[in-house]
């Protein structure tokens, strides 16, 4: 891939259906950066709670808008792709939040390394109010990682624009793992890098799809390691190493049915993981005895996600739209 020259655009696509509550500061989160070169394109899918006024009054910062009933998530964003001219484009939910200096960042990596398709930093967790409550810190993953459902923190992500048109955008099929979808696509055809910085923050309220549909994000999750056992870019890989990806996705279903307050669910499927990998007991056997001991009525769920609260040094997020320090 060749280098950037100069100061090469970014395209930044806000879906957005009902989220009049948080819109405004993630609006501000993108508009905020210090990198000179963005194209911001916001899909609203035909909101009816005030989101489409929040969107008018910052209408003349945006390159394009539009508001009128999508075909859900990933269909929202792939019309923002469609439009975008960057080549370097990202996505960033309507709930969720850029922290400063991300976008920047991000192209420094991309443009130091051409060999790179994706570059991806690390996450705060944050609370309906804003305020902080965990680290979501990643590693050097490729391939192998994303595979065994090694999960990245989606609104920390940006791409070369080559490598998402090769991937072939997202599969609208998948509604809760189309992200991770996209990540595996792009991750057969070139590298991908991890740098040590928190780039966003991901917002944990009681609306959003990882808490109040869990379920179908498990179920997705089992539908997304089929697609993995059968598409011939991945079966090889998936018939040589397929305990260790079973037990990757049975230890994801079981953290996002713990966040959505089914532990008994959860325990199933970490006892699962146990069973394909016994070598991964001691990264799942924490949260199994959160599960048993939540089962006993001993314990809170909402305390399990606040379980390693983030260090945030940098001074500019005294004031950075949506946080609550």
């Amino acid at each position: 891939m060749p280098p950037f020259n100069s100061c090469p655009l970014v395209s930044i696509i806000t879906p957005s259906y009902n989220q009049a509550a948080y819109i405004e500061a993630t609006l501000q989160s993108v508009l905020r950066q210090d990198y000179p070169a963005i194209e911001y394109l916001v899909v609203d899918g035909g909101s009816t709670d005030g989101s489409v006024e929040i969107i008018e009054r910052y209408a003349g910062s945006l390159a394009w808008w539009v508001s009128e009933p999508d075909g859900g998530q990933a269909d929202a964003i792939n019309k923002g792709f469609r439009r975008a001219r960057g080549e370097v484009v990202a996505w960033l939910n309507s709930d969720d939040l850029y922290l400063p200096g991300a976008v920047s960042e991000a192209v420094a990596a991309l443009d130091a390394d051409p060999s790179l398709s994706m570059v991806f930093g690390d996450a705060v967790s944050i609370d309906a109010a804003g305020r902080p409550f965990n680290a979501q810190t990643f590693g050097e993953w490729g391939l192998t990682e994303l595979m065994r459902f090694q999960i990245i923190c989606q609104p920390a992500v940006f791409m070369r624009r080559s490598a998402l048109e090769q991937a072939g955008l997202l599969d609208e099929r998948f509604h809760f793992m189309l992200d991770h979808h996209l990540w595996l696509r792009i991750a057969t055809a070139s590298p991908i890098k991890h740098l040590p910085r928190f780039w966003a923050a991901a917002r944990y309220h009681p609306a959003a799809k990882n808490v109040s549909q869990a379920d179908a994000f498990a179920d997705e999750i089992y539908r997304l390691a089929d697609f993995l056992r059968t598409d011939p870019h991945f079966s090889a890989r998936f018939a040589a190493d397929r305990r260790r990806v079973l037990a990757g996705a049975h230890d994801v279903a079981g953290r996002y049915l713990l966040d959505g307050g089914l532990p008994a669910q959860a325990l199933r499927a970490y006892a699962r993981s146990f069973l394909c990998w016994p070598g991964g007991l001691r990264r799942i056997w924490g949260r199994m005895a959160f599960a048993l001991v939540n089962l006993a009525g001993l314990g809170n769920l909402e305390n399990w996600r606040r379980r390693k609260p983030p260090r945030l040094d940098d001074p500019r997020l005294g004031d950075w739209p949506g946080l609550t320090l």
